[in-house]
């Protein structure tokens, strides 16, 4: 598990931590006496690290972060070594007076990078060679709060204001057509996650959850992103932090189970299998409230998650992160066994 952080003058860490054996295991174990992470290595960086990639098939980091939005390319340790070193930077074109970039990354038929600020910068670069591979055609400056490979030559884009837009490699040419999320209230700002397909079906049936900072969410599909699947509201406080940290993701081993944090200090779980195109509010089916009871944040308030993922294989347990500096890994019993 790699981690970085921001705000504290001077040099911002990172680390990449062995997970307890409890986490490793493959079966569920009774209690285990070790079950804290261990530093494997670390390094720091120069500026504040908002976004950390792990380059498929590599032992490279992606890194972005204020002022600009270039990303720090980073090799993580050989074995004989416990330094997380810096080795390349990657510019952006247009990139005077952009915000940070948001960044996804594959392993096509070399590791790839895909990077924007807004719609007008999005490319695609070669992270080893730092070749460029696609730029996108927008004449659009759009803030981007979001974007994924769907595979290798589709792309997903999400702006902060709510439209999605499907991008194709293999047309650069093509300008970027975006598309607004269905019954999308103005002045919010959103961000998506994009989850699984059906168990055998190609990328074009990926779910997409797309998440608003007045707490609305929104279900689609990458073949028809203008239309709405359903759409529920979540019984969220407003995000103490301009929506800086909104996120929403799929459960890769559960079907119809996705997250949501950047609120506050809690992560919520929702079941969507249930939901339709009413938008009323939505019992979550777990809270993880456990970073609530850390300490002050960054900013001296309670703390605020910043970022959380699933395990990939272990179908109920995920990973999060909070101003404070903690890392919680958690999972939860369901007695209904609905989900």
């Amino acid at each position: 598990v790699c981690v970085a952080g921001y705000g504290q003058p001077g040099g911002h860490e990172i680390l990449q931590l062995l997970p307890p054996p409890t986490l490793q295991a493959k079966e569920t174990q009774g209690l285990c006496p070790e079950r804290d992470f261990k530093v494997e290595c670390g390094g720091f960086s120069n500026r504040p690290v908002y976004s950390l990639k792990y380059v498929p098939g590599t032992s490279l980091l992606v890194t972005s972060g204020p002022p600009d939005s270039s990303l720090q390319v980073w090799q993580v340790s050989a074995e004989d070594s416990d330094v997380i070193k810096p080795v390349s930077a990657i510019p952006t074109e247009n990139d005077a007076g952009q915000p940070w970039a948001k960044i996804a990354t594959i392993s096509a038929t070399a590791p790839w990078v895909l990077h924007g600020s807004r719609l007008n910068n999005v490319q695609i670069t070669e992270v080893e060679s730092r070749k460029n591979v696609y730029m996108a055609a927008s004449r659009n400056s759009e803030e981007l709060s979001g974007l994924a490979f769907l595979d290798c030559n589709t792309l997903l884009l999400c702006c902060a204001k709510g439209q999605l837009c499907l991008a194709d490699v293999r047309q650069p040419q093509s300008p970027l057509e975006a598309a607004s999320v269905p019954s999308a209230p103005c002045g919010e700002r959103w961000c998506m996650g994009v989850g699984r397909g059906p168990q055998g079906s190609d990328s074009s049936s990926q779910p997409v959850a797309c998440l608003s900072s007045g707490g609305h969410l929104t279900l689609t599909d990458v073949r028809k992103t203008s239309e709405s699947l359903a759409s529920a509201k979540c019984r969220v406080p407003p995000p103490s932090s301009g929506a800086e940290f909104l996120c929403v993701s799929w459960a890769p081993a559960l079907e119809g189970c996705l997250a949501v944090s950047g609120f506050d200090g809690t992560v919520h779980v929702y079941d969507a299998q249930s939901w339709d195109s009413s938008g009323r509010e939505a019992e979550p089916i777990f809270v993880h409230k456990g970073h609530a009871f850390g300490g002050a944040g960054s900013s001296g308030g309670p703390p605020l998650v910043t970022v959380h993922t699933w395990h990939p294989q272990k179908p109920r347990t995920l990973l999060s992160a909070a101003s404070d500096g903690s890392l919680h890994v958690w999972d939860w019993v369901q007695s209904c066994g609905k989900c």
